[in-house]
């Protein structure tokens, strides 16, 4: 689907998820603050409204200190099964505008229109029909940012968030982007915003006056990306999931998170859907890859390759946790950006000659998982200690 000129890509975020869908399900709760999470004292946050946010309540934030700040609000312990109904009515809606969409999250998906845009006009047009379609057959709000690039889609999406459509023409871009405020800046976090902020770098312009030398040297070589950036230059391609080489599921959270549990219940939710979204695939995976991002910026992989491949979630999740506990026993620090992914795909049968009871029974379960997924939800067959991203911003 090639199409002469610039890209046209969308970002589309489901506003407030988790929140939004317990609040359109339980009109009683519209208006007031509320919050998805855990109870108990290893209870985390999920999703806050945006009634609950203004209270400085949000996503991985433990839940006694966020009914510390908000103590009216209103606790819920979250239904995984009707997010994933509509989360897939979602992107059910988005691939009837394009056939590459990359999933990012339950609520979050970047779309390709470029090749969509003469059989259904341009971005503005398609983003609206998304925001109708979104809206009238879920009852849901999307805000949708329109531009040349994923990076500057969802810089777009978030600028007028919630109920926002924002478009940014490729013409002047790096002039509409130079009076947005460092904190704007993908991939920096609050010391490294507030570093930047002592050298004189407070907004996309002053990132546009310096070189990419000048940032390298003055705060490593990873900062030397963030010049391109700041002039809306991001030339990564959407990947399909149909497309894609590796299966994929990280969150950025708004504040370092030290807590170990908190992490390890955020990566397991990130397997499991890892997990499902292979086997929906109709594949299995030979490797599994552990992503850390930390305050500074500064990124980290682990990756540990299997000698059979499988799509069983208790597999890939002891993997994933051998990972992560090994690099957290060695050299732990607060984390910024948590993900997992699988690749090494292998779309054929899993066969072995020895057949192991254990995976036998794993597989069985993940099947009835799936097959309750598809048809009622996952809610009753949930792990205990997994937090799932949803309504994140």
């Amino acid at each position: 689907m090639s199409c002469s000129g610039p890209r046209t890509i969308l970002h589309c975020d489901l506003d407030a998820f988790f929140a939004s869908v317990e609040q359109m399900d339980d009109p009683s709760l519209k208006g007031r603050p509320v919050l998805v999470g855990g109870r108990g004292p290893r209870g985390v946050i999920a999703a806050a409204s945006y009634e609950a946010r203004t209270y400085g309540c949000h996503s991985a934030l433990p839940t006694r200190i966020a009914l510390q700040r908000c103590p009216h609000a209103v606790l819920v312990s979250g239904r995984s099964d009707r997010y994933a109904e509509l989360s897939h009515a979602f992107m059910n809606i988005l691939e009837d505008f394009s056939p590459l969409v990359e999933v990012v999250g339950l609520d979050e998906a970047y779309l390709d229109v470029t090749g969509s845009r003469r059989l259904l006009g341009d971005g503005a047009v398609i983003a609206r029909r998304i925001r109708d379609r979104t809206l009238n057959d879920l009852g849901l709000v999307v805000s949708v940012g329109v531009a040349p690039n994923c990076f500057v889609a969802k810089i777009a999406s978030d600028l007028e968030k919630p109920d926002a459509l924002c478009v940014i023409a490729p013409e002047g871009l790096a002039e509409r982007l130079s009076t947005l405020p460092i904190e704007r800046m993908r991939g920096l976090g609050p010391r490294s915003v507030d570093r930047f902020k002592l050298e004189g770098f407070r907004t996309f312009g002053d990132l546009q006056k310096s070189s990419p030398e000048q940032l390298a040297a003055r705060f490593g070589d990873s900062a030397a990306r963030f010049h391109r950036l700041s002039l809306g230059v991001d030339e990564r391609p959407l990947t399909s999931e149909r497309l894609a080489k590796s299966i994929g599921q990280e969150r950025t959270f708004d504040e370092n998170i030290s807590d170990l549990e908190i992490l390890k219940g955020i990566l397991l939710g990130e397997v499991e859907q890892v997990a499902e979204r292979l086997r929906r695939k109709g594949a299995s995976a030979t490797r599994v890859t552990l992503k850390i991002r930390f305050g500074d910026f500064q990124t980290i992989t682990r990756s540990r390759t299997m000698s059979e491949a499988t799509s069983v979630t208790v597999v890939l999740w002891k993997i994933a946790q051998e990972l992560f506990d090994e690099w957290a026993s060695n050299s732990f620090q607060p984390v910024r950006l948590l993900g997992c992914s699988v690749g090494g795909f292998d779309e054929s049968p899993e066969q072995s000659l020895f057949k192991d009871p254990s995976q036998e029974k794993a597989k069985r379960i993940d099947a009835t998982t799936d097959h309750i997924l598809d048809r009622f939800g996952a809610h009753s067959i949930s792990r205990a200690r997994s937090v799932r991203r949803g309504g994140r911003r």
